[in-house]
């Protein structure tokens, strides 16, 4: 755009430049431009920028980015914001509202209303900002398409949120992620951390070995399904960069792990889990608790939501209703099986992704990569399979080695499903949203490699590349630095979250009986009359 780093940029004069197409965002009071190449290739995935847009992610940015990223980040400034005494006043991303750039019929690229098809003619029961079923537009008896997002549906819906208080929310998280680093918590303890936990992973590995050289099958499937568990941590840690702290050798590492030995997609988990970690529990845009027709957490999927990142509708149909109604009973039925899904999401992201522009850090190198070693882990596990002998047996290995790997699951929703889905707007602060929508599982440092740090999502969720062997040590400060203003750091038994949860999903299942009888009723009364 040409514009001097020194350009004073008005909050009128951003939004001019967000409608016509621009990708802004501020970072510690400047203005970031993201260029589209950037945006196309970000290893984080285009939406981690597109929820961002229009407001102040100093904190989330700071929280998933090395300093010489940012140190980089500096070179796509355009100017500062102008700002007041309370901070940036944040816009509501166009994304929240459905609007997206593509490229149209002519080639050029313009807007676009990915959720048109999902538009209510009702207004929805919650802000316009949290869910993105808005009116359509009619003329006459004919819908009209916008061209694109309007100053109206920029400016954030009035809530209880104070600028002020949020601002303070985030100065205080600057101030505890200064304790953090202060104390050393970013270094990774690669011998007594990461050294129990590869003995721990190589005598799983060999014992199931072992077991199926002695054709003792059953064990065999049971302790590799066990290694697969524990190694979802470390692939989770490798996805953060929390483990050497270098994207290429943690994603090299990540791919040998994650599709080599797991038969699962890394790219697309990193592109799933950053999302999640920066829209925590949003019924629209967090995949993480985007599971109808099987589970529903709230019911505002009861609308048949659209989904910013699976582009598509989750549609709450006859089937979806009945699942939902029983789903407190068929919860660990599910989740035991819930690693087939994690390879369908994966293999249809790199199909999606076959032809995209990946031009970060080398190039395609990391799509090639995965799809070798996925053809690697098809090789040797189709050998696995087929040396069971009966169709019996394989099915029997199949099963087994994927229900012991499925504990993870049920651990990755503890620290969600029973959390608030309120959307609270793009006044939020990261600080406040992460306490709100997070909760940790109370657990004896004794047993807590079962957990693989999971149990520790608070101070996770605040601090994403944070090794995971300092978790426990940097959640007491956490924990001592919200005490002393008066927050909240949510954490339950294990037993106890199992219970919440199960509890969460019969009140929503309830929910469907209660709208049921209701519309019967209704239906009676007006066979009356």
């Amino acid at each position: 755009m040409g514009l001097p780093p020194t350009t004073i940029w008005t909050r009128e004069q951003v939004a001019t430049r967000i409608l016509a197409g621009d990708t802004l965002f501020v970072l510690n009071g400047a203005l970031i431009r993201v260029p589209p190449s950037w945006l196309a290739t970000h290893p984080g995935g285009n939406l981690a920028i597109l929820h961002f847009v229009g407001r102040d992610a100093t904190d989330e940015v700071e929280a998933f980015h090395s300093d010489e990223t940012l140190q980089k980040m500096k070179g796509f400034a355009i100017g500062r914001v102008e700002a007041g005494e309370d901070g940036w006043e944040p816009f509501v991303p166009p994304i929240a509202n459905g609007w997206i750039r593509r490229k149209g019929h002519d080639g050029k690229v313009e807007w676009y209303d990915e959720a048109r098809p999902m538009r209510s003619t009702e207004d929805s029961e919650t802000s316009p900002a949290s869910q993105i079923l808005l009116k359509k537009a009619h003329t006459g008896a004919e819908e009209t398409q916008q061209a694109g997002p309007t100053l109206a549906q920029l400016q954030p819906t009035p809530n209880k949120l104070s600028l002020k208080t949020e601002k303070m929310h985030s100065d205080a998280y600057k101030e505890l992620h200064k304790r953090v680093i202060d104390a050393g918590l970013y270094k990774t303890r690669f011998i007594t951390g990461y050294g129990p936990e590869f003995v721990r992973y190589t005598l799983l590995a060999v014992t199931s070995a072992v077991c199926y050289y002695k054709g003792w099958l059953i064990p065999s499937a049971l302790f590799l399904g066990l290694c697969w568990q524990q190694l979802t941590f470390f692939a989770h840690d490798l996805g953060h960069v929390g483990v050497t702290h270098d994207w290429v050798l943690d994603r090299v590492i990540s791919i040998f792990v994650a599709d080599l030995i797991g038969g699962l997609s890394i790219g697309w988990w990193v592109n799933n889990h950053n999302v999640h970690h920066l829209v925590t529990n949003h019924p629209s845009h967090d995949p993480d608790i985007q599971h109808l027709p099987f589970f529903a957490i709230s019911p505002v999927f009861f609308k048949s939501l659209w989904s910013s990142y699976y582009k598509r509708e989750m549609t709450f149909d006859i089937f979806a209703k009945f699942l939902i109604s029983v789903q407190h009973k068929l919860f660990y039925i599910i989740l035991s099986l819930a690693r087939f899904n994690l390879y369908a999401n994966s293999y249809g992201y790199l199909i999606k992704t076959a032809f995209e522009p990946k031009r970060y850090r080398g190039g395609r190198w990391w799509w090639w990569a995965e799809i070798v070693c996925l053809g690697i882990f098809f090789a040797w596990f189709g050998a696995v399979l087929k040396g069971c002998g009966s169709w019996g047996n394989i099915l029997t290995y199949l099963l087994i080695s994927h229900i012991a790997a499925s504990p993870v699951h049920v651990q990755i929703v503890l620290s969600h499903f029973s959390r608030s889905t309120a959307d609270f707007g793009p006044v939020e602060s990261f600080f406040a949203r992460q306490l709100r929508t997070t909760v940790d599982v109370i657990c004896s440092p004794r047993i807590e490699f079962i957990h693989g740090g999971l149990h520790l999502q608070v101070t996770h969720h605040l601090f994403p590349r944070l090794p995971r062997h300092n978790l426990r040590e940097a959640s007491l400060i956490v924990k001592e630095f919200a005490k002393e203003r008066g927050l909240e750091y949510a954490e339950f038994g294990f037993v106890e979250g199992n219970g919440e949860v199960t509890g969460v999903l019969k009140q929503v299942a309830d929910q469907i009986k209660i709208i049921g009888m209701v519309a019967d009723s209704e239906v009676r009364e007006a066979m009356k009359n």
